[in-house]
């Protein structure tokens, strides 16, 4: 597996040497970001390369690589499964996601949700895109600390996460209440459809509740990511302290 540009490559780093092969850097890319990264490199034992950007441009042909390319074994696995999220968080706070198959739009819902604090991105198996090396790329990183989970059921997965507690709220259309108006706990579990499609029928019949996300244009629908920006961000916003009052100078 490859993995370019200075966010993901980093990221992958911080996690540590195992399963990285080796990093190469462009030999253009004289500056202190490169230096940097090559030292980062070296102190974990990594096998470190300053190479002609020639041979970056072939290893990511039409890639925006940024002249750097680390070259490493299948992405390590942050979660064996939905249990062990459920053990390590007492309040889950989660994205799912049904019928996501670009990776594009998988990586910047990763990228979302790892801004967000979300434990883990939970998809279908036969109706999602796998962590593949643009949807990595996309995350800028956060396929690297947000869990991806791939299950079999997905309807069946919404079971387990009730009965476990954590209230299970999809975004659709056909509902009167804004996401705005609805009080959200903490145990919490996000729902998003693809775009255009929605939830599937079953998936939209699981959820406890459904929210709309208000459009007041012309268009009738957001990209997911956007959508998973408004929703994982109004929770955040629910259960964010207070601001301190300031006080002006003089008072």
């Amino acid at each position: 597996m490859l993995i370019w540009g200075f966010h993901a490559v980093t990221a992958r780093l911080k996690r540590g040497a195992e399963g990285v092969v080796e990093l190469y850097v462009a030999q253009q890319r004289g500056d202190a970001r490169a230096r940097d990264l090559l030292a980062l490199a070296r102190s974990l034992g990594v096998a470190a390369h300053a190479v002609d950007m020639g041979r970056i441009d072939k290893l990511c042909p039409g890639n925006r690589h940024q002249g750097v390319v680390l070259r490493a074994e299948a992405s390590l696995p942050l979660a064996t499964g939905l249990e062990s999220v459920l053990q390590a968080h007492p309040e889950p706070f989660l994205l799912l996601l049904d019928g996501v198959t670009d990776p594009r739009n998988l990586g910047a819902c990763l990228r979302v949700a790892d801004g967000a604090g979300v434990h883990a991105v939970i998809a279908p198996k036969d109706h999602a895109c796998p962590l593949t090396e643009v949807a990595i790329q996309t995350a800028s990183g956060a396929a690297e600390s947000v869990p991806y989970l791939m299950v079999t059921n997905l309807a069946r997965t919404i079971d387990t996460l009730q009965e476990h507690g954590v209230l299970v709220v999809g975004a659709a259309d056909e509902t009167d209440q804004t996401v705005y108006q609805m009080a959200l706990p903490r145990s919490l579990a996000w729902v998003l459809g693809a775009e255009g499609k929605g939830m599937r029928r079953l998936t939209r019949e699981r959820c406890d509740a459904l929210v709309r996300i208000p459009m007041a244009g012309r268009v009738s629908s957001l990209n997911v990511s956007v959508a998973a920006g408004i929703v994982l961000y109004e929770s955040v916003r629910q259960h964010q302290r207070p601001a301190r009052a300031v006080r002006p100078p003089g008072a």
